[in-house]
């Protein structure tokens, strides 16, 4: 029998929970030789989470309380440390709880791992079902990402991971600022599925574009290094060019020494220490059987 934990981050939306187990049941249902377990991590939610009843597909969940709202990429590092040093598991995927994870790709995530045991599948996306301003603004967030990391960065937290490679991811400090670019940075052998953007089950998307620079940036900051040997090789070549054709690109190279001193300033946001010490905010655990 072959054990799958899904991880799933809630606050406060508890009732996209509710139908998001019951869609999960109903897509695991014929993949055979498979267990399902959930583990669901409480952002101290200031909603009080109802009674769940858990569908016969899923074998348990158990609900990790935690005592400080940390925000989804924090409680998904949480939730791979705490996975890391405490459970009896074979696979661990990584879903929103909020639909925008449709649950019809769990089974394409299966198969892939099935087919290549030993490498991790992320979810790749192909379509997105926001607005034509926001997916404009994603897809200038990509463009940047890769001109300024050299990494094309198209997936997102929805991913099914080997052990091997949560025990690596679970190490690392930028994990506690950056799921994404942190995966990209330290796993370099895996797999890949296209993946569709699904529309929330209640309310409106919570991804602002406040929310989406902050993501982007510390992204880049994963490859903070990088950055920096990237720009400097740009700063000089852009001085002897300026020499060479009698023109000034001050301006753009102030802009570039600012965006690195930005970046810098966003990668203060990882931290090794709180990853290491996230199991100390857990106020309750609850373990729900059939």
């Amino acid at each position: 029998m072959i054990k799958f934990i899904i991880l799933i981050p809630i606050y406060n939306d508890w009732e996209s929970l509710t139908k998001l187990l019951k869609n999960i049941g109903e897509n695991i249902k014929n993949i055979n030789g498979t267990q399902f377990d959930c583990i669901v991590v409480n952002d101290f939610s200031k909603i009080k989470n109802p009674k769940i009843i858990i569908p016969p597909e899923i074998n348990s969940i158990k609900i990790i309380h935690m005592g400080k709202n940390k925000g989804h990429a924090r409680c998904n590092a949480f939730g791979i440390k705490y996975l890391s040093e405490n459970s009896d598991f074979d696979y661990l995927i990584l879903m929103d709880g909020d639909g925008e994870d449709r649950p019809e790709e769990i089974k394409l995530l299966v198969d892939k791992i099935l087919l290549e045991p030993n490498k991790s599948v992320v979810a790749k996306r192909i379509k997105r079902s926001e607005g034509p301003i926001f997916q404009t603004l994603y897809r200038f967030h990509k463009y940047l990402t890769l001109l300024t990391t050299g990494k094309l960065i198209n997936f997102g937290n929805y991913s099914c991971l080997t052990k091997p490679d949560l025990k690596i991811l679970s190490t690392k400090a930028s994990l506690w600022s950056s799921y994404s670019g942190s995966f990209k940075h330290s796993i370099k052998n895996f797999n890949e599925i296209n993946s569709i953007r699904g529309v929330r089950y209640f309310g409106p998307t919570q991804m602002s574009l406040f929310k989406l620079v902050i993501h982007s940036f510390s992204i880049i900051a994963v490859f903070k290094y990088r950055l920096f040997f990237i720009s400097i090789s740009l700063l000089a070549l852009l001085h002897y060019l300026g020499i060479f054709i009698k023109f000034n690109f001050l301006l753009f190279q102030i802009l570039t020494v600012m965006f690195n001193i930005l970046i810098f300033i966003i990668s203060f946001r990882e931290s090794k220490k709180e990853l290491e010490n996230s199991k100390l905010d857990i106020i309750n655990i609850e373990n729900l059987t059939h």
